[in-house]
């Protein structure tokens, strides 16, 4: 399960539980919109409580992100304290454009990506 809030520039998830492909295209679905907005957009992920994910849905992002948006955000911020998660996200910086970080506190990472 997700959780999405929508500011000015700002795309926040939350994941909860399994994060499947379902919850990946609920996220498109609001990254899309948002992306038709003037201005940057930045996304904040916090993964704290999230237990895992479907094959599918890494497929996915990696479609999303590397292959049709890899230009599109400015700040990707991504709170875990989950080792193989943080890795994930400095490799991501291969393949997009975007300022990646990661963050073990969820108000660091807030206060960063909407600086």
């Amino acid at each position: 399960m997700i959780t999405i809030e929508q500011t000015n520039s700002l795309l926040n998830v939350a994941v909860l539980g399994e994060f499947t492909l379902a919850d990946f295209k609920q996220f498109e679905e609001n990254a899309l919109y948002k992306l038709k907005s003037p201005g940057e957009v930045n996304l904040l992920f916090d993964l704290r409580d999230m237990i895992g994910y479907t094959v599918d849905v890494a497929w996915e992002e990696i479609k999303f992100f590397s292959r049709e948006h890899q230009h599109d955000f400015s700040k990707i911020a991504v709170v875990t304290d989950d080792q193989w998660l943080t890795w994930q996200a400095w490799l991501s910086r291969l393949f997009v454009d975007a300022d990646i970080r990661a963050f073990a506190d969820y108000e660091q990472a807030r206060a960063w990506v909407t600086a």
